[in-house]
């Protein structure tokens, strides 16, 4: 069994940064963050296993990264723009079922989320 919790979201003005911690027990193949806006369908942020994959709305201003001896993986998130408002989730795959980090149907277990807001 895997528990993910995260952490780190709030409040930040156009242009701020934030730095989202998602603290996991158990062991992972793969973790993932995923957002999703009110009325918006869920959305591939980022992910890391051996390398580091980020969706194209976010490369170049958000960094993912792990401390393993913390199991804990981190969104560090900057020159955030409006559009990134969203719940924030980090997701787990267990063990390998595919090659495939991008949707969300792939990961198993997922934290209960954690709010970023931008405002203008």
């Amino acid at each position: 069994q895997v528990h993910l919790v995260e952490s780190g979201g709030g409040w930040v003005q156009a242009g701020g940064s934030l730095r989202l911690s998602c603290a996991a027990s158990g062991r992972t193949y793969a973790i993932g963050w995923f957002r999703q806006a009110p009325g918006e369908e869920r959305e591939f942020v980022a992910a890391i296993r051996l390398r580091t994959y980020y969706g194209d709305s976010v490369k170049d201003r958000f960094t993912i990264s792990i401390d393993n001896a913390k199991n804990t993986v981190y969104l560090q998130m900057n020159r955030l723009k409006p559009e990134d408002t969203a719940v924030y989730y980090c997701a787990a795959k267990s063990a390998y079922s595919s090659r495939n980090l991008y949707s969300p149907e792939e990961f198993d277990y997922w934290g209960q989320g954690t709010q970023v807001t931008v405002s203008a």
